[in-house]
């Protein structure tokens, strides 16, 4: 086989292995509408049970950092909207945050009155190795043994390569 086919073929094999360690879904909070109150209506909770999330995937908030913000906090300052003791703060009107492990993650808006208006987001994360079938309106990641079949795969096929 000449140097330009085994190049060709291994850079198809490289892109198929990528293409699996790529698979967390990003999702835009509030869709369209974005994180905001004004005339949207916009009901997160409803937003969020549309979603099937997994660890790795990531939400983007986006809002007019003049009139909002997003704040991460425990169950009982959700439940409170109380916003004076954050795991995390964000003003800059697109952030985004990596849901790093499984678990019940907790967002708000800090302005006074907004969380109390439903300017609020609870979401449960499943582990990237759930094996609850996904949410067929979702963009949830394959499990994570197949991300790791992928790389496995990658990786043996680069050596063998590396051998010829």
């Amino acid at each position: 086989m000449d140097l330009a086919k085994r190049t060709e073929i291994l850079m198809m094999i490289i892109m198929v292995g990528l293409r699996g360690l790529s698979m967390a879904a990003v999702y835009h909070v509030g869709d369209s509408s974005g994180w905001t109150i004004l005339g949207s209506g916009h009901n997160y909770q409803s937003w969020a049970a549309t979603k099937k999330f997994f660890a790795g995937d990531t939400l983007v908030f986006e809002y007019n950092n003049q009139f909002h913000n997003v704040i991460q906090v425990n169950v009982i300052d959700f439940k409170s909207c109380n916003p004076d003791s954050p795991i995390a703060r964000y003003g800059k009107g697109k952030d985004s945050m990596t849901l790093e492990s499984s678990g019940e993650y907790y967002f708000l808006c800090g302005i006074p009155g907004h969380c109390q208006d439903g300017m609020k987001l609870h979401i449960t994360v499943n582990s990237a190795n759930s094996t609850a079938s996904p949410n067929p309106t979702s963009i949830a990641p394959p499990l994570y043994t197949s991300k790791l079949g992928y790389l496995v795969m990658t990786i043996a096929i680069l050596l063998s390569f590396a051998r010829a």
